[in-house]
């Protein structure tokens, strides 16, 4: 399972039955300019109850920006702890009411969501715990939920000096999920009167835990961070009305085609990326047969050998390749979804090779 700075969620296949398991998957994802980490999580999936953490990879913007052209090889998991782990969000409105001589401190709690799952059933019974000037008041536990709604008002004498903190902290009868600290008037905390989503943080002095010895394993990967900017779509429609002017024009002895120019010009690195774009751009302008044949018309135009002709990792063939693909996913996703989607959640031992079938799994 990965996660990207505890939001997106992107989950493999399962290997069953190996400690040394195979995935061969690729994943594409947009992050937002401001991400911190990537968490790849190894998990032990389990039919009667949550799955286990076996452990983690955490990849973070530094590493990255250290590999331009990706990293690629051999990661160790480390441990979770989930007292270190991001337990969600809470949604809070904090203020300051009263008049000069008598101010108090009022904080709402509204709601949480995607806190931790503490309990056997999935889920936990998470309430409240608000810290201020010395004093500390509890909500009310909300039974088995994940996703609990309190909209519930508290309230505390205003301190001074105001550099004094509200700490608001989910917990539950077994577990501190995490806290958020507001600077009630200082910068930085919620404003007055306005509903705050902070994220929660790793509580405080969290009670000790039983710990995993040895090594976790190890986890092999390949990690690239693209940074793409995308303008406004004002500003790429000269180069789109160029293009598709070409493209319906057809070959012209003679002359000069920009898609000839972007092959000599592209490196073999990007030429699939800049034909997956090309293709994507003609089949929105209804113009891909257009482009595929100009792109073939001069491919044969060339002097090359027979027996190497669309044999190379040309603009053409890169774009055939995409066509094929961009096309032909949604087919097989109808063909073979369904049935392959059954397979895994019957979670049958499934082999295509008979000669890998042993005796005791015919049955």
């Amino acid at each position: 399972i990965g996660k990207i700075d505890e939001e997106a969620i992107i989950r493999t296949a399962t290997v069953w039955k190996t400690l040394s398991p195979f995935w061969g998957e690729e994943y594409e994802v947009h992050l937002q300019p401001t991400f911190h980490s990537v968490s790849i999580y190894v998990m032990d999936e389990d039919a009667l109850s949550r799955d286990d953490v076996i452990g983690k990879v955490c990849i973070t913007r530094d590493m990255l920006a250290e590999h331009p052209k990706g990293y690629s090889g051999w990661v160790s998991l480390s441990e979770v702890d989930p007292d270190e782990e991001v337990q969600g969000e809470i949604h809070l409105r904090v203020e300051v009411v009263g008049s000069q001589g008598s101010r108090r401190l009022r904080c709402t709690v509204l709601e949480a969501r995607d806190l931790a799952r503490k309990s056997r059933n999935g889920a936990s019974d998470p309430f409240v715990r608000l810290h201020y000037n010395g004093k500390v008041q509890e909500s009310t536990v909300v039974k088995k939920s994940c996703y609990p709604r309190w909209n519930e008002t508290f309230e505390f004498e205003l301190a001074e000096p105001t550099e004094e903190k509200l700490c608001v902290e989910e917990a539950s009868s077994l577990w501190r999920g995490g806290s958020w600290k507001c600077p009630c008037l200082g910068g930085g905390g919620a404003s007055a009167g306005q509903p705050h989503l902070p994220r929660l943080s790793p509580a405080v002095g969290p009670p000790p835990a039983w710990r995993r010895r040895g090594s976790l394993g190890s986890l092999q990967l390949q990690v690239m961070l693209r940074d793409e900017t995308v303008l406004p779509n004002h500003c790429y429609q000269p180069l789109v009305q160029l293009l598709c002017q070409e493209v319906k024009s057809g070959r012209q002895d003679g002359q000069v085609h920009l898609v000839t120019l972007l092959d000599e010009t592209t490196t073999a690195e990007c030429r699939q990326e800049v034909a997956i774009n090309l293709v994507k751009l003609f089949l929105g302008q209804g113009l891909v047969k257009e482009f595929l044949d100009l792109l073939f018309e001069l491919e044969l135009a060339k002097p090359c050998e027979p027996n190497t002709l669309f044999r190379s990792n040309s603009l053409a063939s890169k774009s055939m390749e995409s066509f094929l693909k961009v096309t032909g996913m949604p087919y097989l996703h109808t063909v073979l979804g369904p049935p392959i989607t059954r397979v895994f959640e019957e979670k049958k031992y499934v082999e295509l090779d008979p000669s890998k079938v042993e005796i005791k799994d015919v049955g």
